[in-house]
């Protein structure tokens, strides 16, 4: 049974009462927390690209070896994502979170204090896999804190935080290069333990009853009075029978995928831009760190900007309105970023992967709240750990690539050049979710308007 919430004191409804027709209408303190949650994550996960080459200097392992940091790390994470899920929609999620943040700063204190490689590979592998069990609990909440008409929005600015965490990298970087690398792990412990507080105070919502709330409202609105039901409880699923109901939805699947190609070629080619640069380019670590991170904050704000607006105006104008905004950027910016690594200037490179980024990054306002539109309350969290789930294995293998092939052939390129085209198969993927989203999403307010959609 989870503890619905009266023990926070952040996210309680603005006028006592859950106001259907609000965009906000437990206000958004509870966003600004989440934002907070995915920026000091992201943040200290991107710190080890800024720092790898001063890591590299001191212990001399192998850009295999190096390569093969975020795959461990990403098959452990993907080892807990369906458990995590199945939690999520089980326990508090805010008590999750809170638990799985103060456990990140835990890993990264050991990763800064670790007298051996093989200590530092065990604390990102811990990292990494206490990142995942949060990520399906803060997709549910925010689909229970705010309704359909605002969840691009919730979505966008806290999936924003996964590229904004390329402040990690500036930090990294920097801090390497003036203090020590182990500074900056040693740095982040402070936000990662007041991070953890803040979450322990935000009130845990009703599973689903905003989506009953909202689709009762709807249906009020067209026929002059309120139809709904009286609430019942939902009864949950044995695991497996969840799951097979879950990847059953077409959107989420064909969106999974497609995400999950994308995630492949962005973690390999992200991971190791700011090592291609010191290397090809001969620029100092602090520099490659601080241009690394400047292009992903800055490619993810302006493409998080222009997907917003275009989210906005295609959503039920066009078949798939937010899908077709965010496959086409991400079709687009893979083609683009091809052509910026074979630019001989780190000039020339800078900006092109930049515009790149803006255009990959036209999907983060549109894909998760797509998700959320096509995934009922009582199984969010089981659907957001499937996409976890494959963006994390397709993640898991990227940066070991670009490893194995610059130890082979002696060059970082080789292998970014073959992370590619996933890339754009990803993008044409996410295309395809747009014949079937309406109807998957029309079933998910059906079920809301006459199930009452919560768990008691």
């Amino acid at each position: 049974m989870e503890r619905v919430g009266m023990v926070g004191t952040l996210g309680s409804p603005r006028t006592g009462a859950i106001d259907a027709r609000s965009r906000a209408p437990f206000g958004w303190a509870p966003l600004v927390v989440l934002f907070i949650v995915g920026l000091v994550d992201r943040i200290e996960h991107n710190l080890l690209s800024g720092v790898l080459p001063a890591i590299q200097r001191e212990w001399g392992f192998s850009d295999t070896a190096a390569g093969s940091i975020p795959t461990a790390a990403a098959l452990a994470a993907a080892i807990v994502s369906l458990p995590a899920g199945y939690m999520a929609d089980r326990v508090s999620r805010t008590r999750i979170i809170a638990v799985v943040v103060l456990c990140w700063a835990l890993a990264t204190l050991g990763s800064g204090m670790a007298t051996g490689f093989v200590m530092f590979y065990l604390m990102r592998v811990f990292l990494a896999a206490a990142e995942n069990i949060d990520n399906p609990a803060a997709g549910s909440l925010l689909a229970d804190y705010y309704p359909p008409v605002s969840r691009a929005r919730a979505y966008g600015l806290t999936r924003v935080t996964t590229y904004l965490g390329g402040v990690g990298t500036l930090l990294g970087g920097v801090l390497a290069e003036a203090y020590g690398w182990r500074t900056a792990f040693l740095v982040m412990v402070i936000p990662g333990v007041l991070t953890a507080l803040l979450v322990w105070f935000l009130r845990e919502p009703r599973r689903g009853e905003l989506d009953k709330l909202v689709a009762a409202e709807d249906a009020g609105a067209a026929a002059g009075t309120d139809p709904a039901p009286p609430p019942t409880a939902v009864v949950k699923p044995p695991f497996w029978q969840q799951f097979r109901q879950v990847v059953s939805i077409p959107t989420l699947m064909f969106v999974c995928a497609g995400l999950c190609l994308l995630t492949l070629g962005l973690a390999g080619i992200f991971y190791w831009l700011p090592t291609l640069m010191v290397r090809d380019f001969g620029v100092s670590v602090g520099t490659a760190g601080s241009l690394s991170g400047l292009i992903t904050v800055a490619g993810t704000l302006t493409g998080t900007l222009v997907g917003s607006w275009l989210g906005r105006k295609w959503h039920g104008t066009r078949k798939g309105g937010r899908l077709l905004a965010g496959g086409s950027g991400i079709t687009a910016g893979a083609v683009v970023l091809a052509v910026a690594l074979s630019m001989d200037s780190v000039g020339a490179l800078t900006v092109l992967v930049l515009l790149a980024c803006s255009l990959m990054s036209i999907a983060i306002p549109n894909m998760t709240a797509c998700l959320a539109d096509v995934v009922s309350a009582p199984a969010r969290g089981l659907g957001f750990a499937v996409l976890q789930l494959l963006t994390t294995a397709g993640g898991a293998f990227g940066s070991l690539v670009v490893g194995i092939a610059s130890d082979q052939f002696g060059s970082l390129l080789s292998g970014m050049y073959l992370l590619v085209v996933p890339m754009v198969v990803g993008g044409l993927l996410t295309l395809g979710a747009r014949a079937s989203f309406e109807r998957d999403a029309r079933k998910v307010m059906e079920a809301a308007r006459y199930s009452g959609g919560h768990v008691a």
